[in-house]
């Protein structure tokens, strides 16, 4: 089955495009490699028995990437990776968004409940036993069904036994299929992180753009039981005592070379038709744009209020704010590079070719005329779920946590009331209480309610509104205001003083009453009954996919296919270099500490420079971490996505010389085809990060934790 896998690969014309698969490096893409410089052989970056690069790269919290660079499980990823978690850690009198955090020993390191580290234990090719469940003449429905058991058969036999996790992931479309095994620890402790005027320098303005100026990294670390084997927090814990970890360059970068990104890659959607670019720039990317636009101008001017407020809505504004500016450039690069269009002429030739055989007719010959009619179908929905997610539960947070009294509501409503579930599930309830409301401002929420209750009016169709909004149109003559202000007034939920009173004496009727609660409910109900009607459209969709990708695959037999990014680990090659955005125009591929104090602006809260870095740099006091000047951050045309955030960027002999941390603007529509003059990975220099360590920070003990190489 592998053989007749990599039948499927061949080199990309040019080597930055592609997250391959790392235990699929066939003997050409490593000659391809060793050309352009890799020093390294296959199973020195990713093997299953001996120690490979692989094992030094974690899937950070399920959303980002990190690396061991100690042998004491020292993990570095991004700031912006770790945001939530130094935020989670922050208030007014302890402001570390603000100030920075180091740990100067390991017992000022900081827990964090529910953050993971996740490493790649294992890959097994289960396409056949998969496909051995697969009948002829199955419905959508029933090959799922088939799958999933199939699925749970294999996940549960890898899990039996041992402490590891396991998941069955398709590839191309569901065509293929990989079992992987992982193994996660739970206790990760927060090391270090610089202030956001360095680690979020440039903030909003800078974000998706080069030249950048940003130290977007933190540090962490992983602890185990005293026997090695993953175990909750405990005092007892020991650091992790890794089987691999990144070696750090202080060598730098030159123009050409070799880059090689190792990391969890989120979602791309390579394979996506212009039936699909289309529906996003008419129906998904103006509703999202501007429902998140509204969301930020909201949480803008109650965060330039309030300290208090800032600090809680960091995180939450950090999140909104930055798919916000990747939809915008998304929509913008779509359309100069007229992708649409390069998707078409691809559609056209895939046409031609199942119109010259009858078998293909039989086989591919509904693909074309099946994406028409999913697009067509969804644009009667007129973006509702688009619409539903933006503003509900990535809405107000009372949205949120009143949907977590589902359970209770159910348990109340049950036909055998069980006190026992019922005291069960008040006293879980009552476990979140803290948590939920810790980063909670309650003017905020109802500002948020409000505004996005209106703009949900705004955007369904009458026929498909809620019947909330009948209610709202009747007691309030339509006024949001007065209806956010009617149910902050009274809901349970409004503030955490009146959720834990209702949990000290709970009530199934006021519970079921609760204004809150009754919108939330008014407003799911109706979404899961508009998202029925989506559903045949959905699974039409998945079988046009497959049969497409399929047929693309024999169609092209010389060509190159790699599977979508779909949060497994990926690596990419490419090398060191810049690029000409628009005529006359060249950028670079380093920016240095010069390019911070040229953006420095004490009036704007992105571009606030330390005043220690300040004198660090009219001191020119770099120590050994700069030759010619303190760079700060570099390019590659390495293929990476979300995901991708905090992977490692190694030379051609597996050192760290960088941290991944964005893409460029020009590129922005690389998710769904990738622009080989134009998509570049944004980069920390290894070398500013130990500097910012070092000298500005002053914690040289973890730099001699490192194995540093010139």
């Amino acid at each position: 089955m592998l053989l007749l896998f990599l039948a499927f690969f061949r080199l990309p014309a040019k080597a930055d495009e592609g997250m391959w698969l790392p235990f699929l490096i066939d003997d050409a893409l490593f000659e391809e490699m060793s050309r352009m410089g890799l020093n390294l052989e296959p199973e020195e970056i990713f093997s299953f028995t001996e120690s490979s690069i692989k094992d030094a790269i974690v899937s950070f919290g399920g959303f980002c990437t990190g690396e061991i660079i100690s042998d004491q499980g020292l993990v570095l990823t991004n700031h912006h990776c770790g945001r939530g978690r130094i935020q989670s850690h922050s208030s007014v009198d302890n402001d570390l968004l603000t100030d920075g955090f180091w740990a100067m020993s390991k017992d000022e390191e900081l827990p964090n409940e529910g953050l993971f580290v996740r490493f790649l234990v294992n890959v097994v090719d289960v396409t056949e036993d998969i496909r051995s469940v697969i009948q002829p003449g199955m419905t959508e429905g029933e090959r799922n069904r088939a799958i999933r058991a199939k699925s749970n058969e294999l996940t549960d036999a890898a899990s039996e036994g041992n402490h590891y996790t396991a998941n069955v992931s398709s590839m191309f479309a569901g065509n293929y299929f990989y079992l992987f095994t992982y193994e996660t620890f739970n206790d990760v402790r927060l090391v270090g992180a610089p202030p956001q005027s360095i680690g979020a320098f440039g903030g909003d303005t800078d974000n998706w753009e080069w030249p950048r100026h940003t130290g977007d990294f933190a540090l962490f670390r992983v602890y185990t039981a005293p026997d090695g084997s993953p175990a909750e927090y405990s005092e007892d814990n020991i650091p992790l005592q890794p089987r691999h970890h990144l070696p750090i360059s202080i060598r730098g970068v030159q123009e050409n070379d070799f880059a090689m990104v190792l990391g969890y890659s989120g979602s791309t959607e390579r394979y996506l038709t212009s039936y699909g670019i289309d529906y996003r720039l008419e129906n998904m990317y103006p509703v999202r744009i501007d429902i998140r636009r509204r969301k930020l101008d909201i949480l803008e001017e109650a965060m330039a209020s309030s300290d208090e407020i800032r600090i809680q809505y960091a995180s939450k504004h950090s999140g909104i704010s930055n798919y916000w500016k990747n939809f915008i450039g998304m929509s913008e690069s779509l359309k100069r590079l007229n992708v649409a269009d390069s998707k078409r002429e691809l559609e056209d030739e895939f046409a031609a070719w199942v119109a010259a055989d009858s078998g293909r007719q039989d086989e591919y010959g509904h693909v074309i005329d099946d994406f028409r009619k999913v697009y067509d179908g969804l644009k009667g929905f007129n973006s509702h779920n688009y619409v539903f997610a933006e503003a509900m539960p990535s809405g107000p947070d009372v949205i949120r946590i009143a949907n977590r009294f589902n359970r209770l509501n159910a348990l109340y409503g049950a036909d055998e009331i069980d006190p026992v579930n019922i005291a069960d599930e008040i006293e879980r309830l009552s476990g979140m209480t803290e948590a939920i409301y810790k980063d909670y401002n309650k003017g905020v929420d109802r500002q948020l309610w409000a505004a996005m209750f209106e703009v949900y009016a705004e955007y369904v169709p009458g026929e498909d509104l809620p019947d909330i909004f009948a209610h709202i149109g009747t007691n309030h003559g339509g006024d949001f205001e007065a209806y956010a202000q009617s149910v902050y007034e009274a809901s349970i939920f409004a503030d955490k003083e009146s959720m834990q009173a209702f949990l000290d004496n709970p009530d199934a009727e006021k519970l079921a009453t609760d204004p809150a609660f009754r919108a939330v409910r008014s407003v799911y109900d109706k979404y899961s009954e508009v998202n029925e009607g989506r559903g045949e459209y959905n699974t039409m969709l998945r079988r046009a996919e497959r049969y497409f990708l399929r047929g693309l695959m024999e169609m092209k037999p010389e060509d190159y296919f790699y599977p979508d990014a779909n949060s497994t680990m990926r690596f990419t090659y490419g090398s060191v270099n810049g690029y000409e955005p628009r005529d006359a125009v060249y950028y670079d591929y380093t920016t240095t500490i010069e390019g911070v104090m040229q953006k420095k602006d004490p009036g704007h809260h992105e571009f606030v420079v330390p005043e220690k870095l300040v004198e660090l740099y009219e001191n020119e006091d770099y120590g050994p971490y700069a030759h010619d000047a303190m760079v700060v951050n570099f390019i590659t045309n390495n293929d990476i996505t979300g995901g991708n955030s905090g992977s490692p960027v190694l030379n051609a002999d597996g050192h760290l010389i960088g941290v991944a941390f964005d893409a460029n603007w020009e590129g922005m529509s690389g998710d769904i085809l990738f622009e080989h003059d134009l998509q570049k990975c944004i980069n920390v220099d290894a070398r500013y990060m130990l500097f910012v360590i070092d000298k500005f920070a002053g914690a040289g003990h973890l730099i001699e934790e490192m194995t540093i190489v010139e």
